[in-house]
Protein backbone atom coordinates (compact mmCIF):
# COMPACT_ATOMS: atom_id res chain seq x y z
CA UNK A 1 0.00 0.00 0.00
CA UNK A 2 1.01 3.29 -0.61
CA UNK A 3 1.30 6.31 2.36
CA UNK A 4 2.28 9.57 2.32
CA UNK A 5 3.87 8.65 -0.94
CA UNK A 6 5.65 5.77 0.52
CA UNK A 7 5.45 2.11 -0.03
CA UNK A 8 4.30 0.84 3.25
CA UNK A 9 3.60 -3.26 3.83
CA UNK A 10 0.65 -3.90 5.82
CA UNK A 11 -1.01 -6.87 4.65
CA UNK A 12 0.58 -10.25 4.33
CA UNK A 13 -0.30 -12.81 2.13
CA UNK A 14 0.88 -16.89 3.49
CA UNK A 15 0.76 -19.25 0.50
CA UNK A 16 1.99 -22.67 1.68
CA UNK A 17 1.00 -26.75 1.75
CA UNK A 18 -2.65 -27.02 2.20
CA UNK A 19 -2.10 -30.69 3.62
CA UNK A 20 0.24 -30.34 6.41
CA UNK A 21 -1.02 -31.28 10.01
CA UNK A 22 -0.33 -28.69 13.12
CA UNK A 23 2.82 -30.61 14.23
CA UNK A 24 4.44 -30.34 10.72
CA UNK A 25 7.50 -27.77 10.60
CA UNK A 26 5.81 -25.50 8.14
CA UNK A 27 2.43 -25.64 9.75
CA UNK A 28 4.41 -24.17 13.02
CA UNK A 29 6.29 -21.92 10.71
CA UNK A 30 3.26 -20.38 9.45
CA UNK A 31 1.55 -20.24 12.74
CA UNK A 32 4.51 -18.76 14.60
CA UNK A 33 5.28 -16.21 11.97
CA UNK A 34 1.44 -15.02 11.52
CA UNK A 35 1.36 -14.44 15.70
CA UNK A 36 4.48 -12.43 15.28
CA UNK A 37 3.18 -10.07 12.24
CA UNK A 38 -0.40 -9.87 13.82
CA UNK A 39 1.15 -8.64 17.16
CA UNK A 40 2.86 -5.95 15.10
CA UNK A 41 -0.27 -4.70 12.98
CA UNK A 42 -0.20 -6.51 9.87
CA UNK A 43 -2.80 -7.73 8.35
CA UNK A 44 -2.88 -11.82 7.86
CA UNK A 45 -4.66 -13.13 4.20
CA UNK A 46 -4.43 -16.24 2.86
CA UNK A 47 -6.79 -18.86 1.14
CA UNK A 48 -9.17 -19.79 3.49
CA UNK A 49 -8.03 -23.49 3.39
CA UNK A 50 -6.53 -26.12 5.63
CA UNK A 51 -2.58 -26.54 6.68
CA UNK A 52 -0.36 -23.08 6.15
CA UNK A 53 -3.42 -21.33 5.59
CA UNK A 54 -5.40 -22.45 8.53
CA UNK A 55 -2.39 -22.46 10.34
CA UNK A 56 -1.68 -18.55 9.37
CA UNK A 57 -5.06 -17.66 10.61
CA UNK A 58 -4.95 -19.24 13.99
CA UNK A 59 -1.40 -17.22 14.47
CA UNK A 60 -2.71 -13.93 13.92
CA UNK A 61 -5.97 -14.69 15.58
CA UNK A 62 -4.15 -15.77 19.03
CA UNK A 63 -3.42 -12.00 19.35
CA UNK A 64 -6.48 -10.44 17.95
CA UNK A 65 -4.95 -10.10 14.89
CA UNK A 66 -6.72 -9.02 11.53
CA UNK A 67 -7.18 -12.18 9.10
CA UNK A 68 -8.67 -12.15 5.67
CA UNK A 69 -9.91 -15.29 3.39
CA UNK A 70 -10.07 -15.18 0.02
CA UNK A 71 -11.61 -18.59 -1.18
CA UNK A 72 -13.64 -20.25 -3.59
CA UNK A 73 -15.86 -23.43 -3.28
CA UNK A 74 -14.69 -25.86 -6.28
CA UNK A 75 -17.71 -28.07 -7.88
CA UNK A 76 -15.15 -30.05 -10.36
CA UNK A 77 -11.67 -29.44 -9.03
CA UNK A 78 -11.83 -32.18 -7.00
CA UNK A 79 -8.06 -32.40 -6.29
CA UNK A 80 -8.40 -28.68 -4.69
CA UNK A 81 -9.77 -28.74 -0.82
CA UNK A 82 -11.58 -25.68 -1.36
CA UNK A 83 -12.86 -23.79 1.75
CA UNK A 84 -11.87 -24.78 5.51
CA UNK A 85 -14.87 -24.42 7.47
CA UNK A 86 -12.46 -24.49 10.51
CA UNK A 87 -10.54 -21.56 9.08
CA UNK A 88 -12.92 -18.59 10.23
CA UNK A 89 -11.29 -14.97 9.19
CA UNK A 90 -12.74 -11.50 9.77
CA UNK A 91 -13.20 -11.02 6.64
CA UNK A 92 -13.88 -13.37 3.33
CA UNK A 93 -13.59 -12.59 -0.28
CA UNK A 94 -15.54 -14.93 -2.44
CA UNK A 95 -13.92 -15.80 -6.08
CA UNK A 96 -15.01 -18.22 -8.80
CA UNK A 97 -12.07 -20.50 -9.53
CA UNK A 98 -9.02 -21.36 -8.68
CA UNK A 99 -7.23 -18.60 -10.95
CA UNK A 100 -9.33 -16.11 -9.76
CA UNK A 101 -8.42 -16.97 -6.08
CA UNK A 102 -4.75 -16.94 -6.95
CA UNK A 103 -4.66 -13.53 -8.53
CA UNK A 104 -6.96 -12.35 -5.94
CA UNK A 105 -4.65 -13.23 -3.00
CA UNK A 106 -1.83 -11.43 -4.52
CA UNK A 107 -3.62 -8.73 -5.36
CA UNK A 108 -5.39 -7.81 -1.94
CA UNK A 109 -1.48 -8.34 -0.23
CA UNK A 110 1.50 -6.09 -0.44
CA UNK A 111 3.86 -8.99 0.22
CA UNK A 112 4.17 -12.30 0.16
CA UNK A 113 5.64 -15.20 2.52
CA UNK A 114 6.10 -18.66 1.29
CA UNK A 115 6.52 -21.37 3.06
CA UNK A 116 6.80 -25.63 2.13
CA UNK A 117 4.20 -26.84 0.02
CA UNK A 118 3.67 -28.74 -3.35
CA UNK A 119 2.58 -27.89 -6.89
CA UNK A 120 0.41 -25.59 -5.80
CA UNK A 121 2.70 -23.63 -3.72
CA UNK A 122 4.94 -24.04 -6.49
CA UNK A 123 2.55 -22.21 -9.25
CA UNK A 124 1.81 -19.24 -6.87
CA UNK A 125 5.90 -18.61 -6.48
CA UNK A 126 5.87 -18.98 -10.14
CA UNK A 127 3.22 -16.03 -10.99
CA UNK A 128 4.40 -14.10 -7.54
CA UNK A 129 7.95 -13.61 -9.69
CA UNK A 130 6.91 -13.47 -13.07
CA UNK A 131 4.62 -10.47 -11.66
CA UNK A 132 7.46 -8.83 -10.15
CA UNK A 133 9.31 -8.99 -13.09
CA UNK A 134 6.70 -7.34 -15.40
CA UNK A 135 6.26 -4.85 -12.50
CA UNK A 136 9.95 -4.28 -11.10
CA UNK A 137 10.42 -1.15 -8.99
CA UNK A 138 6.63 -1.52 -8.42
CA UNK A 139 6.44 -5.07 -7.54
CA UNK A 140 4.98 -7.11 -4.95
CA UNK A 141 8.18 -8.87 -3.36
CA UNK A 142 7.82 -12.26 -1.72
CA UNK A 143 10.09 -13.91 0.95
CA UNK A 144 11.06 -17.63 0.56
CA UNK A 145 11.00 -19.19 4.47
CA UNK A 146 12.98 -21.81 5.37
CA UNK A 147 16.36 -22.88 4.68
CA UNK A 148 15.10 -25.84 1.96
CA UNK A 149 14.73 -23.20 -0.85
CA UNK A 150 18.06 -22.38 -1.08
CA UNK A 151 19.26 -25.18 -3.47
CA UNK A 152 15.58 -25.02 -5.49
CA UNK A 153 16.11 -21.54 -6.02
CA UNK A 154 20.22 -22.15 -7.11
CA UNK A 155 19.24 -24.94 -9.01
CA UNK A 156 16.62 -22.83 -10.82
CA UNK A 157 19.04 -19.92 -11.02
CA UNK A 158 22.17 -22.50 -12.13
CA UNK A 159 19.78 -23.80 -14.93
CA UNK A 160 17.32 -20.90 -16.19
CA UNK A 161 17.62 -18.20 -17.72
CA UNK A 162 16.99 -15.65 -14.67
CA UNK A 163 18.26 -12.58 -14.20
CA UNK A 164 19.99 -9.81 -11.95
CA UNK A 165 16.60 -8.14 -11.47
CA UNK A 166 14.31 -11.57 -11.00
CA UNK A 167 16.50 -12.30 -8.32
CA UNK A 168 16.02 -9.13 -6.57
CA UNK A 169 12.75 -9.02 -5.82
CA UNK A 170 12.76 -11.61 -3.08
CA UNK A 171 14.84 -12.96 -0.18
CA UNK A 172 15.33 -16.04 1.72
CA UNK A 173 15.20 -16.39 4.93
CA UNK A 174 16.16 -19.75 7.30
CA UNK A 175 13.77 -18.91 9.93
CA UNK A 176 11.16 -16.99 11.27
CA UNK A 177 12.79 -14.40 13.11
CA UNK A 178 14.68 -13.26 9.81
CA UNK A 179 11.00 -12.54 8.44
CA UNK A 180 10.97 -8.81 9.70
CA UNK A 181 13.60 -7.35 8.81
CA UNK A 182 14.18 -9.15 5.60
CA UNK A 183 10.29 -7.33 4.94
CA UNK A 184 11.82 -4.25 5.88
CA UNK A 185 14.94 -4.62 3.60
CA UNK A 186 12.25 -5.12 0.72
CA UNK A 187 10.01 -2.32 1.79
CA UNK A 188 13.28 0.09 2.08
CA UNK A 189 14.43 -1.13 -1.63
CA UNK A 190 11.04 -0.51 -2.98
CA UNK A 191 11.35 3.14 -1.69
CA UNK A 192 14.39 4.45 -2.89
CA UNK A 193 13.08 3.89 -6.89
CA UNK A 194 12.22 7.24 -8.84
CA UNK A 195 9.01 7.13 -10.19
CA UNK A 196 8.76 10.28 -11.65
CA UNK A 197 8.69 9.59 -14.91
CA UNK A 198 6.99 6.36 -14.43
CA UNK A 199 5.10 4.65 -17.20
CA UNK A 200 3.18 1.97 -14.79
CA UNK A 201 2.10 3.81 -11.59
CA UNK A 202 -2.06 3.57 -12.87
CA UNK A 203 -1.64 -0.69 -12.67
CA UNK A 204 -2.51 -1.10 -9.72
CA UNK A 205 -3.80 -4.43 -9.27
CA UNK A 206 -0.56 -6.01 -8.98
CA UNK A 207 1.44 -3.21 -7.61
CA UNK A 208 2.84 -1.62 -4.74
Amino acid sequence: MIKNNKVVFKKIAFFGDAAVMPDHPAYQAAYHAAKKLAKLGYVVINGGGPGVMDAATRGAESVNGETISVTFYPEHATGFEGRYLANHTDHEIKTENYIERMYKLMEESDIYLMFNGGTGTLSELGVSWVLAKLYYGHHKPFILVGSFWRPIIGAIHDNMLIDAKEMDVFRIVDGIDDILPKLKELEEALNKVDHSHCKHCNESAFMN
